[in-house]
């Protein structure tokens, strides 16, 4: 028996959220097209018991990217100190994007750990066979990688592979957590990134890196069996609020329609969502509200 935890770490867009909630079979981070999607750590638990059996607890890290405000460093802050904190490391690269300077940074980056390094060349599902080998070539002249998987977060491919690569470095030793746990994040987190994520969903240009979901109530389910949560969507100027609630209150609408199908679906209970945007000009460089959004400052 194996256990031990892997941090997936990676520049913005590489796909690390979504290759989160595939290997652990459920959706626990937020996904979107926008970079910087991914704002806190997420913990999140898979038990092997095919091939090597095995506990992983892999922790969802922020992209690695230049920080332009405190909410920046406080995100790139978290990833960077996993690379002293866990067993394995596994570094998600885009494989259907040129190599380019953010890339190279990052493997400067990584030679500050002592933990083994794996390399998941992500998104293989958008390049051509062809293109893939002389790639991981490249790759394994620049370091001396403990593996190189290719893996598709989208389709699955290389799952299996990656998940016995892991398991296969951590040490030995009993579970770290029981059977039944999943991830480490709150119910009150869990509803609003969900609104977050649909927030990113229908807005553009700067107003998804400059805005932010606070849960202001969370009444858990009385005898009507109804979850009720009461949100505040925050923005940093007034135009700003305009358009999330768009003409008439429909982008409002549409953004709490499929947060809340989406909750209910998630809790399996009934769910009455209450959206409200507020302007809170300069958030985020405000310590004390990126500390209520739980992005956590360094010690």
């Amino acid at each position: 028996m194996r256990s031990g935890f892997a941090s997936l770490i990676g520049r913005p867009n590489a796909g690390k959220s979504t290759l989160l909630n595939l290997l652990v079979g459920t959706k626990l981070a937020i996904v979107s097209d926008k970079p910087q999607t991914t704002r806190n750590q997420i913990l999140a638990v898979k038990n092997l018991e095919g091939g090597i059996a095995g506990q992983i607890v892999f922790v969802d890290t922020p992209g690695i990217h230049r920080p332009l405000h405190r909410m920046n460093v406080r995100m790139v802050d978290l990833a960077v100190d996993t690379l002293k904190k866990v067993d394995v490391l596994v570094v998600v690269l885009d494989a259907s994007t040129k190599t380019g300077a953010g890339d190279r940074y990052l493997l400067t980056l990584i030679e500050r750990t002592t933990a083994p390094v794996i390399l998941a060349l992500n998104k293989i599902d958008l390049i051509a066979k062809n293109q893939l080998l002389p790639l991981i070539d490249w790759y394994r002249q620049q370091r001396d990688f403990a593996a190189i998987v290719p893996v598709s977060a989208l389709t699955g491919d290389g799952q299996v592979e990656l998940e016995q690569a892991v398991v296969e470095l951590l040490p030995e030793g009993a579970p770290l957590y029981p059977d039944d746990y999943l991830t480490d994040q709150p119910e009150r987190v869990l509803a609003a990134e969900t609104v977050r994520e649909k927030v990113l969903k229908y807005t553009r240009a700067e107003l998804p890196f400059s805005t932010a979901v606070v849960v202001d109530r969370f009444d858990e389910p009385g005898h009507d069996e109804i979850l009720r949560i009461y949100c505040s969507i925050l923005v940093e100027r007034g135009t700003q609020k305009r358009i999330v609630i768009g003409r008439g209150g429909t982008l409002i609408k549409k953004i709490g329609t499929e947060a809340r199908q989406e909750l209910e679906a998630f809790f399996g209970t009934g769910v009455y969502l209450d959206l409200h945007v507020k302007v809170r000009a300069g958030w985020r460089n405000d310590e004390r509200v990126l500390s209520e959004l739980g992005i956590t400052k360094r010690s």
